[in-house]
């Protein structure tokens, strides 16, 4: 490692691990009666305010075409991504969802395949996607094919990782004509306005006396600082330096810390085929990544 870079490789783990860890803060606001639609609205306005005032309030109007790119970006990185996540973590294991939206790079690479034309499935892709979905099929049905919450939360990650694909492939299109921090703010804004309405589903709102409580506001401010503005700043400085190839290494650790802290803070345990699932699930993505030559699909830097 070039000593030069050790500051980037130290802010990569870092941000790895701030993101790794927000799956617990989300659980946390969960079990304390935050709603699933009305936690991903609360975080995100907070974060989208604040990265327009570091934009120092200057908002461009792009062509039509690609607003309403930007809103698809919206209704999927955003609000579809961090719903299903959300709700996910309400009726399956953290580290069962850690590791299953970890599977989105495969999902990015089929569809880009199909409606991009730009990746070509070769043996060792083809080989990795297969070894992964094993080890999804493992991880989901090891208990046996039984409809309950398990099943539902599990489901529900894939579809979180499914609809980040699309966001990865529509992102395509815009990288080269706007900056990362205008499309992430856009997002931020169209991920909000799409779920708004669904977050009239969820009945009467938490009471603001629970909100101002003060580890349920810490654990929302360092959602919505933390991750989702200040990881994002972070892995734009990270990616620059080392490049997008080196910086995506780091994510392989993700599940396995989401995993070693959920087991400290809620006692989960994922038993012996869980551990072999979810090794599954990583090398098969390892080995697509590594084939992949191309840019690699954009990570999350909504956190």
């Amino acid at each position: 490692m070039n000593p030069k870079h050790l500051k980037y490789h130290l802010l990569a783990l870092a941000t790895v691990v701030a993101w790794a860890v927000s799956f617990i803060n989300t659980r946390v606001l969960l079990d304390a009666g935050v709603k699933p639609i009305e936690l991903y609205v609360c975080r995100f306005v907070i974060a989208y305010l604040c990265m327009l005032a570091w934009s120092r309030f200057r908002v461009r109007i792009t062509p039509w075409r690609d607003e309403l790119r930007l809103l698809v970006l919206g209704a999927t990185g955003g609000s579809a991504y961090f719903i299903a996540q959300n709700v996910a973590l309400q009726h399956t294991l953290v580290s069962n969802v850690a590791v299953l939206v970890d599977t989105n790079p495969l999902f990015t690479i089929l569809l880009a395949a199909i409606f991009l034309r730009e990746e070509h499935l070769t043996w060792p892709k083809v080989i990795g996607s297969v070894v992964a979905f094993a080890g999804v099929a493992l991880l989901t049905f090891r208990g046996g094919f039984v409809w309950g919450d398990g099943l539902l939360g599990d489901l529900l990650a894939l579809l979180g990782a499914l609809v980040w694909a699309i966001y990865s492939v529509v992102l395509k299109r815009l990288n080269n004509r706007y900056s990362t921090l205008e499309i992430t703010r856009k997002t931020f804004f169209y991920g909000i306005i799409t779920a708004l309405p669904f977050m009239l589903w969820e009945g009467t709102p938490t009471a603001l006396s629970t909100w101002l409580r003060p580890e349920i506001l810490g654990h929302l401010l360092y959602l919505s600082l933390v991750c989702s503005m200040l990881a994002f700043l972070a892995w734009s400085v990270v990616t620059k330096g080392v490049g997008p190839i080196a910086a995506n290494n780091y994510l392989y650790l993700g599940p396995a810390i989401s995993m070693l802290v959920a087991a400290l803070a809620f006692g989960e345990r994922v038993g012996a085929l869980g551990l072999l699932a979810c090794a599954l699930i990583l090398v098969g993505v390892v080995l697509v990544e590594r084939e992949h030559k191309a840019p690699p699909a954009p990570v999350d830097p909504l956190g």
